[in-house]
């Protein structure tokens, strides 16, 4: 469901979505689009779901859940995704973003866009 909200959230800020769900064996990427201005994108959606009538003072965010690990999971998936499809990088270059969604009773409650992690 979050990476669904993310998907829509990028199309709404006019990015295309190149690929959803590019699995190695060594990692994941859950969404590659191309950005505006050209630059590949490769995007972590990290999601949260909260029960209603929880209280929004809840501890844990989705960003939490985006350790160092996986970041450089998310860095060995997304350099042999540039290298394999050398057509998608321009002089833009590339970057890897992450996308929290926030839900309630699956809903989105918030979403929040970190570029350039």
């Amino acid at each position: 469901m979050g990476e669904q909200v993310a998907a829509d959230y990028l199309a709404r800020k006019k990015y295309r979505i190149v690929e959803r769900n590019h699995l190695r064996r060594f990692g994941e990427i859950d969404i590659v689009a191309i950005a505006r201005d050209t630059t590949l994108v490769f995007i972590e959606v990290k999601t949260l779901s909260a029960r209603a009538g929880e209280g929004e003072g809840n501890a844990l965010r989705p960003e939490d859940n985006m350790t160092p690990s996986k970041i450089m999971k998310t860095k060995r998936v997304a350099q042999a995704y540039a290298n394999t499809h050398p057509e998608l990088v321009t002089d833009s270059g590339w970057r890897i973003d992450m996308i929290a969604v926030d839900l309630r009773g699956g809903a989105p409650l918030d979403i929040r866009h970190y570029e350039n992690i």
